[in-house]
C-alpha cells in the first residue's frame, strides 16, 4: 500500500485557508492511491517560530501573536474538523493532522500542540496532545494530559500511532506505543536537522515500524509582513525551515526523501510483512522484552 508525507507551508495564521489547502492535498494524495497522509507539526495554522526569537520580556508583542494563534486554533470538533473529515472520507484516506488545539473543555484560552487522527471513513478516531513542549515552546503550549493518548488505532493501513517532535526522544513514551503493537508511527516535527533524521532511523529500527517524519517547508515570504518578528531573522535569509521530511522502513532505511527546500508530497509503497521480518532478530516488546526483569506501566 502507499503512504504519504505532506511537506507543505501553511497559510500562516489563517485557519480557513490552511484547512482549504489541507483538503486539496488530501484529495490529491487520495487520487494518487495513498491510504495514509501525515501533515506537519502545528500545520493549522503555522509553527510559532517567534518563540526562539522574542524574549518573554516583550509581553505586548507576544500577547498579540498569541491572540492570533488562539483565533486560528482548532476545537475538536468544529467546522475545520468537519471539512477535514469530509475530505478524508471522499478521498478514502486516513489523515494525521498537526494543529494548535484550544482547551475547549475548560477556559478556551490555552493551547495544546496536538495531532488529530481521522479514518478513511471520515471519522475522528483519536487525538494526541504533545506531552512536553520544548524550550521556548513552553511559552505557547500547555503540557498534554495523561497517558491515555499513547495508543494505537486499528486502521485500514494497520496499527497507527503518533508522536510530536522531541517527545519522541522519551524512551518510555516510545515503549508505550511499542506495547500497543504500533506498525506505523506518524511523527510530525519542526526539526529539520541531520541528527533528527539519524534519530528517526534508529527509532524505526528499534521499534520495528515504519515512520513518517513530516515537517513544514516554510520560507520568509510565507510570513506576512504584518508580523514584525520577521525582522529578527538574519538579513538575506530565504528559508525558515527547509523541511527534510522522509519515510523510513523498519530496518531504519529512508525509502522516500528527505525532501529539502521545497513543498511537495512524498510517497512510499510499504508492506507490513517487513515489520515481522525486521523483528525476527530484535523485537523490543517480544523476545527481547524480559518482563521478568522489567515492569512497565502507563498512567
Amino acid at each position: 500500500m502507499k503512504i504519504a508525507a505532506a511537506q507543505l507551508s501553511p497559510i500562516f495564521l489563517n485557519k480557513e485557508k490552511t484547512v482549504e489547502k489541507a483538503c486539496k492535498t488530501i484529495y490529491e494524495a487520495g487520487k494518487k492511491g495513498a491510504k495514509l497522509i501525515v501533515f506537519p507539526e502545528a500545520f493549522i495554522s503555522g509553527y510559532p517560530d517567534w518563540v526562539w526569537l522574542i524574549p518573554n520580556s516583550k509581553g505586548a508583542d507576544l500577547n498579540q501573536l498569541y491572540l492570533k494563534l488562539v483565533e486560528n486554533a482548532v476545537s475538536v470538533p468544529d467546522n475545520s474538523t468537519l471539512k477535514l473529515c469530509k475530505a478524508a472520507k471522499d478521498a478514502s484516506i486516513n489523515v494525521v493532522m498537526g494543529m494548535h488545539e484550544k482547551n475547549t473543555e475548560t477556559s478556551n484560552a490555552s493551547l495544546y500542540n496536538s495531532l488529530l487522527f481521522i479514518s478513511d471513513k471520515g471519522k475522528i478516531i483519536g487525538k494526541h496532545r504533545k506531552l512536553i513542549p520544548t524550550g521556548g515552546e513552553r511559552l505557547i503550549w500547555a503540557q498534554g494530559g495523561d497517558g491515555s493518548s499513547l495508543k494505537t488505532y486499528n486502521t485500514s493501513v494497520g496499527k497507527l500511532g503518533g508522536l510530536i517532535c522531541w517527545e519522541t526522544f522519551m524512551p518510555l513514551v516510545r515503549n508505550a506505543l511499542y506495547e500497543n503493537g504500533i506498525q506505523i508511527l506518524a511523527n510530525p516535527t519542526w526539526d529539520k536537522s541531520e541528527n533528527w533524521l539519524i534519530s528517526m532511523q534508529h527509532i524505526a529500527r528499534e521499534g520495528g515500524m515504519f515512520i513518517i517524519s513530516t515537517c513544514q517547508a516554510l520560507k520568509m515570504d510565507d510570513i506576512p509582513d504584518e508580523y514584525g518578528f520577521k525582522k529578527l531573522y538574519p538579513e538575506g535569509r530565504e528559508w525558515i525551515n527547509v523541511g527534510n521530511s522522509c519515510i523510513i522502513n523498519p530496518q531504519g532505511k529512508i525509502i522516500s526523501g528527505p525532501l529539502e527546500a521545497k513543498e511537495g508530497i512524498l510517497y512510499a509503497n510499504i508492506d507490513l510483512n517487513e515489520i515481522i521480518s525486521a523483528k525476527r532478530m530484535f523485537d523490543v516488546v517480544g523476545h527481547y522484552a524480559r518482563p521478568d526483569v522489567f515492569k512497565f506501566k502507563v498512567k
